[in-house]
This record gives C-alpha cells, sequence and structure tokens, in this order.
C-alpha cells in the first residue's frame, strides 16, 4: 500500500488524510504539538466545502454540531441599516450543499474522530518537522520528538503546516515569499448567548461595516453562544506576535474603532469579558502548489485574508481535489501536479477576491457612500449571482 506523509493536523491536514485514504494510502499525519486544543472560535462551511466534507464522509458527523444560518445582512455601522441580505433558505438548491457555521474546535474534533475510525490513518502528536528530501520514487522526511530525531519515508509528502510551513520553505520559493503584516488585526471572541438582546441571537450571519473596520457575528452550538470577529486597521507595535490565536488584545484600541458606531455594535463589543487578537499577514500567491512528490494544502499553499470566510472552506477544496487526483492516477507525481492544477488558479482567485473584499468592506468617506449604494441596488437576486462562482464550484 502506498503512504502518505502529512505534516500538521489542523483542518487542512485533517482532511488531507482522509482525502488520502479515500484513495488508497496508507497515511501517517504527524503534528507538532503534544496535544491537540480545541482552540480558536467560529468558522464559516459554505457550499463549496460542505459538498466536499459530504464525498469525504464528514458532513453528517459535521451537521450534528453546526448551525445553519437563515441569511447574511450587511449592515451599516454607524447605524444598523441594511445594506443587502443573501438569503440561504435555498442555499442546498442553488449550490448544491448547505451552509453551515461552526466552532473550530467542533469541526476539528469530527475530523479527529473520523481519522481514528480509519484503520489507515494514524496521527503522531508531539512529532516536528525538521526537513524533508524527496526523489523520484520517495520521500524522506526528519521528524524530532523531544530531543529525539527519526526518519520515515513514503510515496508522498503533504505539507499542511500552515502559515509559516516548513514544507513551503524547503521548495525554494526565496526570502520575497515571506509572509508580510496585512495592517490588520483579528479580534475574536465567544459568549454566552444570554448575554446578548434577543435581537442578537437571531439564526444569521451579521456583518457591519465601517470605515477602516468591520464586526461580524452568528450564533455557534444550536444558539447556546455568540460568536464575534472584529477586524480593524492597525500598526502593531513592535514586531507583531507569530503564532495564530495567541495574542493579548489591545482592548482600548478595539473599542476606539468602533466608539462611533450603533449603539447594538458598541455592546457586541463591550460585553465579552476577554478578546483574542492576532495580525492578519499575506503571503504571494503560488502559480503550484505541488512539486513531484510533495504538495501544499491550506494556509501552506494560499492563506487567506478573512474577508470571504474562505480559510477552512479552501482547505477543505484542497483535500477534494487531491482525493480526486491520487484516485485517478497511480503516478503520484502526475497526480499531485493535476492537483495543483485544478487548485492553484481557483484558491488564487479566492485569495485575489478577499482582498479586494478586504478594501471594500473598510471604505469610508464618499467612497463607502458609493459602496452603499450600490450594495442596495443590486437586490438579493445579482447578490446571489456574485457567489456563484464561488459557492458553486
Amino acid at each position: 500500500m502506498p503512504r502518505a506523509l502529512i505534516a500538521g493536523a489542523g483542518v487542512a491536514g485533517l482532511s488531507a488524510a482522509l482525502a488520502t485514504a479515500k484513495a488508497g494510502f496508507e497515511t501517517i499525519l504527524f503534528e507538532r504539538a503534544n496535544v491537540l486544543e480545541e482552540y480558536g472560535a467560529g468558522l464559516q462551511l459554505s457550499p463549496n466545502s460542505t459538498r466536499v466534507l459530504a464525498r469525504l464522509g464528514a458532513l453528517d458527523a459535521v451537521a450534528a454540531l453546526a448551525n445553519s444560518p437563515q441569511r447574511v445582512r450587511i449592515l451599516r455601522g454607524r447605524d444598523d441599516a441594511e445594506l443587502a441580505a443573501l438569503e440561504l433558505a435555498d442555499v442546498a438548491r442553488r449550490w448544491g450543499a448547505p451552509y453551515f457555521v461552526v466552532h473550530r474546535a467542533d469541526l476539528q474534533r469530527k475530523l479527529v474522530e473520523l481519522c481514528a475510525r480509519e484503520p489507515n490513518i494514524e496521527i503522531r502528536l508531539g512529532h516536528e518537522l525538521v526537513g524533508y528530501g524527496a526523489g523520484e520514487d520517495r520521500v524522506e522526511a526528519t521528524f524530532k520528538r523531544g530531543l529525539v530525531g527519526f526518519k520515515e519515508t513514503g510515496d508522498l509528502m503533504i505539507g499542511a503546516d500552515g502559515l509559516r510551513s516548513k514544507v513551503r520553505e524547503k521548495l525554494g520559493l526565496g526570502p520575497d515569499d515571506a509572509p508580510a503584516f496585512s495592517g490588520r488585526v483579528a479580534f475574536r471572541a465567544t459568549l454566552h448567548a444570554e448575554a446578548l438582546p434577543a435581537a442578537a441571537r437571531v439564526a444569521q450571519v451579521t456583518l457591519r461595516l465601517g470605515p477602516r473596520a468591520h464586526l461580524v457575528q452568528y450564533p455557534l452550538r444550536q444558539g447556546a453562544y455568540i460568536n464575534l470577529v472584529a477586524v480593524i486597521e492597525q500598526s502593531w507595535r513592535g514586531e507583531p506576535p507569530t503564532r495564530a490565536w495567541d495574542g493579548e488584545a489591545d482592548r482600548p484600541a478595539l473599542e476606539r474603532a468602533f466608539a462611533d458606531w450603533s449603539k447594538s455594535a458598541r455592546k457586541l463589543i463591550s460585553t465579552p469579558q476577554g478578546w483574542r487578537a492576532w495580525p492578519l499577514y499575506t503571503r504571494p500567491a503560488l502559480p503550484s502548489y505541488a512539486a513531484g512528490r510533495v504538495a501544499l494544502v491550506g494556509d501552506a499553499a494560499h492563506p487567506m485574508l478573512p474577508f470571504l470566510a474562505q480559510g477552512a472552506a479552501q482547505a477543505i477544496e484542497d483535500a477534494g481535489a487531491l482525493a480526486d487526483a491520487l484516485g485517478a492516477s497511480d503516478d503520484v507525481s502526475a497526480a499531485l501536479a493535476a492537483y495543483s492544477l485544478a487548485r492553484a488558479p481557483r484558491a488564487s482567485r479566492v485569495q485575489q477576491e478577499a482582498l479586494a473584499q478586504a478594501r471594500l468592506y473598510h471604505l469610508r468617506g464618499p467612497l463607502a457612500f458609493a459602496r452603499d449604494l450600490g450594495m442596495r441596488a443590486l437586490g438579493p437576486e445579482r447578490l446571489k449571482k456574485r457567489y456563484d462562482w464561488l459557492y458553486g464550484a
């Protein structure tokens, strides 16, 4: 049986493990953390990702813990005036799969459980990738567990090791490919739904837009919790933290960014006891996600700004394309090249569209006024058509 080595056990790595096992590979998933911590908050899983979860046999397990929002409402931050609404009642008919919001920890836990049930998948925690080499026939990777180093060989290597991917670095992309701070900082908080008025607990995604900032809210875990994400433009003092989900929130900066917003928006900002913050980074779009017997998935391949809510969704799409390519060819290098050809143009477009959306969300003055008029003029059907390319793929 051919063997796949995967570095990283986040959403991208776990999904890729299900994909390679589905394609007939013995799969070993290496994760440098000693424990798969349940960190993070909410994720949006749009139909382009839930369709793949269904093919990987994971949709029912995830659906049991997810919420199905009725709509996405876009409001003007200063007064909560509605600019647009994306109705999701017919999402399965239009795009062929459901639209979910789910806690990251719940998604990761279910993916771990599914991997554990697969006899051909092994998860090794506390194993840090040191380096690897790829030849025409095999891949050899070096890992470290504590002070002990060891080697593993396989037929292919998948880099699912995130923004600062060691696998990506080894592909020789050069110093210009290093992660760059985007000038934006994201803040996350999760709070009990009872802490907010009933109007804030509706089963929908609410997006508020304002100058140099935006605010997103939606319910999680059958409505028991509310997930909040606030993104503001900010120059970080000193070197930004390098670990996601690990920054102490600059609460005064957050409150200043929303000081002139609506009463309901200010209530959302002030209610959580604690916010966590992390800087948002970008990396250049890659023309290819594979070289020989090595391929990249998730943030290692295409880190996304969160303005289209596609980070997890695109990682899951990678897994679907990986399963297709490996299942269609016994030639590993050819299969990974086919995977790259299927994914790089699309994921690069999503990266670019997310950057464009970032500029649109945070407009101010006359440009913001023009944006608001344009959104109102779209109407429900034209708004849906704008997402056909993304959700219907």
